[in-house]
């Protein structure tokens, strides 16, 4: 079997004869970078449609394509079943009792019986247990229970984080997201507001718009506490008690508060949170396939967790660059009633925007559906592939032969022909129609990788997922306490100290003014340069350093500072009422000490906080200012992507010139078949015109470059040399096709090495990483800011102080 993926290819079947109800042998296999103008796939029950729906996802992850996955139906946790081995005992967990009785089996029989069937289906379709296990090594499958407890959870409600600041400053996609989240936070209480006319809406939209201009998040209580005490004092130009009374809002809050108070509500606070980065890449950048099963959950909460999951994607999307590659999938396996031809569910408006917009950024929409009818094909008229697969109704084919119409739009669409080609479809099989290729094409889907047990119980997603090893996010905040030193003398005034020592405040959460004590520091801050020539580099980066002083000798050591995530703009330049502070060492009560003190900072900074970064001598890339590894690698795999998919379009160019060439001499052959024999002369042309067909389908036909099609076209060649070779007197056309024949093998180990090289050159997932450092020059360094700073901690029971 050949390794397609290294081709940006994704191998879905063959292709297959509605005529002779005939699976042919040239293989189906579908560019990876036309997925980004999204795919469509429609087909009643039994119909293939999941298998052709989780191949799909197969071939994205052996390709390091992250994918995020909405599953209705409970189908997709499959993707989990992966066994290389093929034994009888890693299917048994997974088989169908009722099944196995019903044949007379037992559990061991039957589960040895589907290993022997997954063995024989995957060696039919050119595949083994070695592609079983590239793909379990390619990407993480999780499957996430939302709202449930059976597999991991998904935190949705715990807090309505604010959009980043790029998404702020777009103010389409910022009104978007206000719209949406605000629409099915209230659908999830059983209010369908209109956005322009429902108080409740436009109410908790300006909230959410005032909260979220100032970067600050908003959890569930909050949002409870902003509806009865807004931050706002006017709606439009009307004051805020005419156009929303607080009897009137009170009542709003206690439905939110009910919602927060219900104990089948608590899972939506428990789990990981909402971020579509971590659910696209694990802590090491290694691609995940994420699958969110709901099929747990009533309609109302379906709806809530899709529309917030569509919305957490949106945003995604709008902060990464353009790309024509590839970068990530989002499935969705039932798309009936969440994208409706009239009616506006909160998740239309998401879905409709990803449709227009996500293919600028890489991110491919495959919708799939088992009921064609109540779809809004106008909206799906932006999808560039469709796979139809068998219909249940005549209705159902009027719909979806209206639904091709319109994406073919401005193209080649035979009606009748569709119409028949439908009709004729059986199990496993569809109908291909994309914008990227001249004809459709028939084909039958490959054997999964994956073993299709149906939809998994809530036992057998608790086996698959091992909860533990889940990163469960805390409800409880801790303060970083460290015990200090026993402070027996505490003065109830500040010493002090000479004008010329200038003094700040640590500041101070209002909770932990009780027994407050402020201890002396010294705080140093400074704006840092790093600018290299030599790897292309200039960035900033900002410090805030926090060090003990002390009596004694050295009074201070910046080695022994402690860095603060604190703005020069967050200190106070008073004290707490009602603090006690230590003693300040003699030093820190000298203003030459900072003079000294400064110098040393700046010299602490030049020879110990250098810049470190990460490179790639393979494709020249160096990582970015906090930009970590695992997000270094994320994007380097995606760059590989598009590098590859740039170097396989080059390659086809560098062989047209090529092609054209033995296409004229095929031309120069029929030319001199012509003088021949009538009847030889058909046979002989035909078969010269097959290798020449053969070879540009392998360059530039949808079946891209593969050894198959190359030898294939030298199977052509060698038949129409023979076939000359049975007649007399003409030598000199068969020297021509046999020169035709060397080329063409010459061609196949120059594209064989050609592949072989461009794939080893862009597999970034195991490359391994060059660690730079970038010392700033004194010159570079701007010192804000070297002075004197009291610190704030708690004095515990005991005496002991606790960071406050």
């Amino acid at each position: 079997m050949q390794d397609f993926e290294k081709l940006g290819v994704f191998y879905l079947g063959k292709e297959y004869d509605l005529e002779q109800k005939k699976l042919q042998e040239d293989l189906v296999l579908y560019k990876s970078k036309n997925l980004t103008t999204h795919a469509v796939i429609i087909g009643m029950t039994g119909s293939g449609k999941t298998g052709l729906g989780i191949g799909i996802l197969e071939e994205a992850a052996i390709d390091n394509i992250p994918v995020i996955a909405i599953d209705p139906k409970g189908d997709l946790g499959n993707m989990a079943l992966t066994f290389p081995q093929l034994r009888g005992e890693d299917f048994q967990p997974w088989i169908n009792l009722n099944e196995a009785s019903n044949k007379g089996l037992t559990a061991a029989e039957y589960a040895q019986s589907q290993a022997d069937l997954w063995r024989k289906g995957l060696s039919d379709w050119g595949q083994d247990g070695n592609r079983i296990e590239k793909l379990r090594s390619a990407a993480d499958v999780t499957v996430y229970t939302p709202g449930g407890s059976a597999g991991p959870g998904v935190s949705v409600l715990r807090s309505f984080n604010a959009p980043s600041e790029q998404v702020r400053n777009d103010k389409d996609a910022f009104r978007d997201r206000i719209n949406i989240t605000s629409t099915s936070l209230l659908s999830l209480i059983g209010l369908e507001c209109d956005p322009f006319t429902s108080r409740e809406h436009i109410l908790i939209s300006n909230i959410l718009e005032n909260v979220w201009n100032s970067g600050q998040n908003l959890d569930l209580p909050g949002l409870i506490n902003a509806i009865q005490a807004p931050p706002i004092e006017k709606v439009g130009v009307m004051d805020l008690e005419s156009f929303y009374p607080s009897k009137d809002r009170f009542s709003l809050a206690m439905m939110l508060n009910n919602l927060l108070a219900s104990t089948s509500f608590k899972a939506w606070l428990e789990g990981e949170p909402l971020d579509v980065n971590r659910f696209l890449y694990n802590e090491i950048g290694k691609p995940r396939v994420s699958i969110f099963s709901i099929a747990h959950l009533p309609d109302n909460e379906r709806m809530f967790f899709v529309t917030m999951l569509l919305n957490e994607v949106l945003s995604w999307a709008r902060t990464q660059p353009g790309t024509g590659s590839l970068r990530a999938i989002l499935y969705m396996d039932e798309l009936f009633g969440y994208l409706p031809p009239t009616a506006n569910p909160p998740s239309k408006a998401p879905l409709l925007t990803l449709l227009k917009q996500a293919r600028a950024f890489g991110l491919g929409l495959v919708l799939s559906t088992q009921n064609p009818v109540d779809l809004d094909y106008k909206a799906l008229s932006n999808a560039g592939t469709w796979f139809i697969g068998r219909l249940q109704t005549e209705r159902d084919k009027e719909r979806v032969l209206a639904g091709l119409e319109g994406a073919a739009a401005g193209g080649k669409f035979d009606r009748r022909r569709t119409e028949q080609i439908l009709a004729g479809l059986g199990q496993r099989v569809f109908y291909l129609h994309s914008v990227h290729e001249e004809a459709p094409v028939i084909f039958n889907t490959r054997w999964t990788l994956s073993y299709l047990a149906g939809p998994l119980t809530r036992d057998q997603i608790s086996s698959l997922t091992n909860n533990s090893g889940i990163n469960q996010a805390s409800d409880s905040l801790s303060y970083n306490t460290i015990p200090q030193q026993n402070a027996d003398n505490l003065n109830s005034v500040p010493p002090v100290l000479p004008p010329q020592v200038q003094q700040v405040y640590l500041p101070v959460n209002a909770g932990d003014a009780g027994n407050l004590v402020y201890m002396p520091s010294v705080i140093g801050i400074a704006n840092v340069l790093y600018n290299s020539t030599k790897y292309g580099v200039t960035a900033s980066k900002s410090y805030t350093l926090l060090a003990p002083v002390k009596e004694g000798p050295v009074a201070l050591d910046w080695n022994e500072a402690e860095p603060m995530d604190i703005d020069l703009r967050d200190l106070d330049n008073k004290p707490f009422d009602g603090a006690y502070y230590t003693d300040c060492p003699a030093a820190a009560a000298n203003a030459r000490s900072y003079d000294t003190w400064k110098k040393l900072f700046n010299q602490f900074i030049r020879t110990n906080l250098k810049l470190k970064l990460l490179s790639n001598p393979k494709l020249k890339v160096v990582s970015e200012a906090g930009e970590d590894e695992r997000d270094f690698r994320v994007r380097l795999q995606h760059l590989a992507h598009e590098q590859r998919d740039d170097a396989l379009e080059a390659l086809k160019k560098k062989y047209a010139s090529k092609i054209d060439v033995l296409e004229e001499k095929h031309r120069r052959a029929e030319q001199a078949v012509e003088k021949q024999n009538t009847m030889a002369n058909q046979r002989k042309v035909e078969a010269a015109v097959s290798a020449g067909t053969a070879i540009l389908s392998a360059l530039f036909g949808r079946k891209s470059v593969n050894a198959t099609s190359i030898s294939r076209a030298g199977t052509a060649v060698k038949s129409t040399s023979r076939a000359f070779k049975s007649s007399q007197g003409i030598t000199q056309v068969q020297e021509t096709l046999e020169s035709i024949e060397t080329q063409l093998e010459e061609l196949q180990l120059e594209l064989e090495q050609q592949v072989e090289k461009i794939s080893n050159d862009y597999d970034m997932l195991q490359e391994n990483l060059e660690e730079l450092e970038i010392r700033a020059s004194s010159g570079d360094i701007t010192v804000q800011l070297v002075c004197l700073a009291w610190v704030p901690y708690k004095k515990g029971e005991d005496g002991i102080m606790i960071k406050a």
